[in-house]
Formats: C-alpha cells, structure tokens, sequence
C-alpha cells in the first residue's frame, strides 16, 4: 500500500490533473470542429444568398417562358455540385475532428492505463503474504478493462469507417444523379 497519506494524495492529484487536462483538450477539439463548422455555413449561406439573387435576377429578366425554364435548367448543374462541395467539406470536418478526439482519447487511455498499471504494482510490492490471488485477480480486470476498451475501439472505428463509405457512396449516387438529371452544357 502506500507508505504514507502523502503519497495517495499525490497520485490522486496527479490523476485529478491529467483528467482535467484530458478534459480541456476534447473541448478545445470540439471548439474547433464548431468553430469550422460555423465557418462553413456562414459562407455557404453568404454565397447561397448571392447566388440566388443573381439567379431571380436573371430569371425576371427573361424575355420568355423558354429563356426562363432555360436559365433555371442551366442554373441546377452548379447548384448540385455546390450541395456536394459542401458535403464534403462537412465530412472532412466531422471526419477531422472525431479523428482528433479518437487520437486524445487513446492517449489518455493509454497513459492511465500506465499509471494504474504502475500503481497495482506498487501496491502489490508491499501486499501482506498471503494475498497472491487478490492481486492476480486485480490485475486480471484491469487487463480485461483494457480487452474490453481495445474491442470499443476497434468497433467504433469500424462504424466510423462503414459512415464514412456510405457518405461517399451517397455523394457519388447524388452526383450521378444530378448529372442525369440537368443536361449538359454544349
């Protein structure tokens, strides 16, 4: 055990710290992963506005129903790709930003998993004579704590991985369909 109330409210400390640490990181993650995102609709609306008032411009200044459904028709291709642009600027920066928090998140379960591996053998270097199948015990949930993050993790980036391949195969579908459905520019 530890020698002396001191040495318990040190690793206690140490621990309470590198949580808070761990903690302002994902948020300083999560403020730039919004703050991007902002970023994003803020331009994608600016430009949606512009667009559009250029586009009813022209749309009133037809001479004709033709001309009209003409310049709507021509106005849909850039439209669709600017939906697609922007969705896969949103990816990348979902994609960026769960990527940074799996990395911080895998540091800090692995430095925790150190120091608590490093704590049971402290404790278990001046366990009482006697008490072998207490601290193999313990160290068989610690390790099966650890299986079982390690199999969290493995499935998550499985389920990120299988989003990340539907999104592109929807965007694809989606770009194939727009460019069925407006006609080309000769």
């Amino acid at each position: 055990m530890f020698t002396t109330p001191e040495q318990f409210i040190a690793a206690t400390k140490a621990g309470l710290e590198a949580q808070f640490a761990s903690l302002t990181s994902l948020n300083k993650k999560a403020f730039e992963g919004l703050e991007q995102l902002v970023a994003l609709n803020v331009n994608a609306a600016k430009a949606s506005f512009e667009e559009s008032t250029a586009a009813a411009k022209q749309l009133v200044a037809a001479k004709d129903p033709q001309e009209a459904m003409s310049l709507a028709t021509a106005q849909a291709q850039p439209t669709a790709e600017k939906a697609m642009a922007y969705g896969r600027h949103l990816a990348s920066i979902t994609t960026a930003t769960q990527q940074e928090f799996t990395k911080a998140v895998e540091a800090h379960i692995a430095e925790t998993n150190a120091k608590v591996n490093d704590l049971i053998d402290q404790v278990t270097k001046n366990a009482p004579a006697g008490s072998e199948q207490a601290v193999t015990a313990l160290k068989t949930v610690v390790g099966n704590i650890n299986a079982g993050y390690e199999q969290l993790s493995k499935t998550t980036k499985q389920a990120v991985q299988t989003l990340e391949d539907n999104l592109a195969n929807a965007t694809k579908q989606f770009t194939q369909a727009a460019e069925k459905a407006t006609p080309k520019k000769k």
